[in-house]
């Protein structure tokens, strides 16, 4: 197995737990990827009001702890820190629920940084037992693939790609990949295997508009 520090630009991993948050038993979803630019430009990509639109979505607000931000069409809430360059957390408020996302920065060898990605959810038990852990991170997967995209020479997905890159095949197989991956990380932490597959299939179903076997 190789070290931590030794996985090329493009390496993901995913961790899936359960943790007490503020007084609730809370879902935690981590993503993880490699990134083959340094932390500080990492950090500006991540944090600059102007540079987020190009690998993300268009963003308004405070970008500043104890600000507020909103993401067109998307989800918003409170800045809780800013500690450039290495980690800012949030509240992420949609359809009326709120979550919690931290974003950890670490550098590594050869002007690589790795992205960590926290995310701490109430998700309904129907919800879970449903769609699994892929229906949020088959998204923080192409939201970091996005990032990716942003520093590579010449990038395949763009913002203004990124609806028809889903919609083709290439954007299907990403999903289909991402979801069997969340559904490996779903049973090492101990859901039953034919389970977690049906949701894997459900959710699956849902990214690429094919019918769930």
């Amino acid at each position: 197995m190789n070290h931590p520090d030794d996985r090329p630009a493009g390496s993901v991993t995913r961790e899936l737990g359960q943790r007490e948050h503020e007084g609730r038993l809370v879902h935690a979803l981590v993503a993880a990827r490699v990134t083959g630019a340094d932390r500080e430009e990492l950090w500006d990509a991540l944090t600059n009001a102007g540079r987020i639109p190009k690998w993300f979505l268009p963003i308004s607000g405070d970008l500043r702890a104890g600000g507020s931000y909103q993401l067109e069409g998307n989800a918003g809430g409170e800045i809780i820190a800013c500690e450039p360059p290495g980690r800012f957390a949030l509240t992420w408020r949609m359809h009326g629920d709120v979550s919690w996302v931290t974003v950890t920065l670490s550098e590594m060898p050869e002007e690589r940084t790795e992205v960590r990605l926290e995310h701490l959810a109430q998700f309904p038990q129907e919800f879970w037992e449903e769609f699994g852990p892929g229906a949020v991170g088959i998204g923080w997967d192409m939201a970091l693939f996005g990032l990716d995209q942003h520093f590579a020479s010449d990038p395949a997905v763009v913002p203004e790609t990124t609806e028809a890159w889903v919609a083709s095949e290439e954007g299907k197989d990403f999903a289909r990949r991402s979801s069997a991956a969340w559904c490996e990380a779903s049973i090492a932490l101990g859901t039953d295997a034919a389970a977690a597959r049906a949701a894997a299939d459900r959710v699956t179903a849902f990214y690429t508009g094919e019918d769930a076997p």
